[in-house]
């Protein structure tokens, strides 16, 4: 997979044994000299307050790569929130991220020729919760990581499984019918 990577897109769901032990990322992943490094560079110069985009980093001064840009779905207001998503989770992720060029899934070539929008997820409910398990929550970070990475550079679901599941997958929220509208 040593051609140019434009713009991939990925989602994934990791759920652990707790309600909020859960990992859904959204990733763009792509060349940092093409649409995905301009809008990496455009989301990094103008900051959202309460979405700050922050790099997956390993730890300070040990940033991963490829570059990884993490933006959180839900709007940070608390200290604790912060801690949690900026620890356990961003460490998740970044060792995902090297797990994915570890496994051959991103081409090791490619690490510093590519960019990754990682839209993340952290249940606010995580604040109600008196003992955080930090190691499950970084580890379902780690795993959805991967997986979200390997199903967006193998364009999974293809078209044909989604043409031919679309009637069979249930949305967690919605139910179809069987004639194919909601009930």
């Amino acid at each position: 997979m040593s051609n140019r990577i434009i713009m991939k897109t990925g989602e994934a769901l990791v759920e652990g044994d707790e309600d909020y032990l859960c990992a859904e990322p959204e990733i763009i992943i792509g060349e940092l000299d093409g649409p995905v490094g301009n809008a990496f560079a455009g989301m990094l110069a103008n900051q959202v307050k309460g979405h700050t985009r922050v790099f997956a980093i390993l730890n300070s001064d040990v940033q991963v790569r490829p570059a990884t840009l993490m933006v959180s779905k839900v709007t940070v207001t608390s200290n604790r929130y912060t801690n949690i998503l900026m620890g356990s989770v961003q460490a998740g992720i970044a060792h995902g991220v090297l797990d994915a060029v570890r496994e051959g899934i991103i081409p090791k070539e490619k690490a510093n020729d590519l960019g990754i929008i990682y839209s993340v997820w952290l249940d606010p409910a995580v604040l109600k919760v008196r003992n955080v398990d930090h190691k499950a929550l970084f580890e379902v970070n780690r795993e959805a990581t991967v997986k979200v990475i390997r199903k967006a550079l193998a364009d999974e679901p293809s078209i044909d499984w989604l043409l031919e599941n679309q009637m069979s997958v249930e949305h967690y929220f919605h139910q179809l019918g069987v004639d194919g509208k909601l009930d």
